[in-house]
């Protein structure tokens, strides 16, 4: 079997794939375990001074295998496919998600983890949680405010609105569209490539801290996941669910 996540370095960027294409990167377990140890590989890496996350084939990700979230025990199932994002979003280094198609569910929440995300044309941010009877998990209520506001959040994870790779611009959900995100993404990490990297590091860490002065947005993202984690759960327990699951399963 291919690898789940493969990694790369080009000038002193890391290039990290989730790589499920077939299955149009859909985050499982495995998965969520191979990118925790990628994102912790490129921090070990005093070559590395970036990250990308992209994902293989004609999706970025597709979000969480619902047989996982069915067949875990919960709260411990939900936090298996959080570790992956999660990690993401702790990275001491700045992280772009060249969002090459379609982030559902946990897909966008990986893509919302990242400090900034570039859109290709096929790009779609899509929540889904709602229409899949689910309640966000991850911190995503918090992220998805966080990146484009409270209105906007709200459009998304209460109204169900979906943006492509255009609206999210407009919305601030992306910084922008380019034909090939992962190679404008490597553009736009050439900047703190070519920067010391103890530089790159402390900056992150001093707009961490000052983006709400007396918190750090860590703390604020895992007190996201704490709220959300009990009635994520209950959602998954409920009868709807179940048959939402079964119906999935017999596709």
């Amino acid at each position: 079997m291919s690898d789940p996540v493969l990694f790369e370095v080009r000038d002193r960027v890391a290039l990290i794939t989730v790589n499920d294409p077939d299955r149009r990167n859909i985050m499982t377990a495995e998965t969520s375990a191979g990118m925790r140890a990628a994102m912790a590989r490129a921090e070990a890496d005093t070559n590395v001074h970036a990250v990308i996350v992209t994902g293989a084939g004609s999706a970025f990700c597709a979000g969480a295998d619902l047989s996982d979230l069915g067949s875990a025990p919960a709260p411990e199932g939900l936090h298996q496919i959080y570790d992956g994002f999660l990690a993401v979003a702790d990275c001491i280094l700045p992280t772009v998600a060249a969002v090459n198609g379609p982030a559902v569910g946990a897909g966008l929440n990986l893509a919302l983890a990242c400090d900034v995300r570039i859109a290709g044309p096929a790009a779609l941010f899509d929540p889904r949680f709602q229409k899949l009877g689910i309640h966000p998990g991850g911190g995503a209520t918090w992220m998805f405010q966080r990146a484009a506001g409270p209105e906007v959040a709200r459009a998304a994870l209460l109204f169900g609105m979906r943006f492509d790779a255009q609206a999210a611009v407009r919305h601030g959900i992306a910084l922008s569209v380019a034909d090939d995100p992962v190679e404008a993404a490597f553009q736009l990490a050439a900047g703190p490539a070519s920067a010391p990297r103890e530089v790159v590091v402390a900056t992150k860490a001093t707009m961490r801290r000052t983006i709400s002065p007396g918190s750090v947005d860590t703390e604020q993202h895992a007190y996201a996941v704490s709220a959300e984690v009990g009635p994520q759960v209950e959602s998954i327990r409920s009868p709807q669910f179940a048959e939402r699951l079964a119906a999935a399963r017999r596709r």
